[in-house]
């Protein structure tokens, strides 16, 4: 297995953790957002990641990929106060981790090992 899969297979169930928890963490104690609707986009995309992790490389690949690019989006539009700010309410922890690891997402999608 390759560095796409070894990166969704850790990456799809912190997804899921992360959204579990943002509806257990008060908000004022949380690092992250904590609102509702981003607390479901990561469950629900979390999951999405844990079905395609069992699927073939090129999926895995454009997951990884396709999400990175959804993590860059998200740190653009908390910058310029765009969809989907008022639902998701990002912090600065929030922008800085869509960064970081939309970057990563995309640097191991394109670059990362084949199987």
């Amino acid at each position: 297995m390759g560095l796409n899969y070894y990166a969704l297979l850790i990456f799809a169930p912190l997804l899921v953790l992360t959204g579990v928890l943002g509806f257990i963490i008060p908000k004022e104690k949380g690092l992250t957002s904590g609102a509702p609707a981003y607390n479901v986009f990561h469950i629900i995309f979390g999951f999405a990641g844990i079905m395609v992790v069992t699927h073939h490389y090129d999926q895995i690949r454009l997951f990884n990929i396709g999400f990175g690019v959804i993590d860059l989006y998200q740190a653009a539009a908390s910058h310029l106060h765009i969809f989907p700010e008022k639902q998701f309410r990002w912090k600065k922890a929030d922008d800085v981790l869509h960064v970081v690891i939309g970057l990563a997402l995309v640097l191991i999608g394109i670059f990362g090992s084949t199987p």
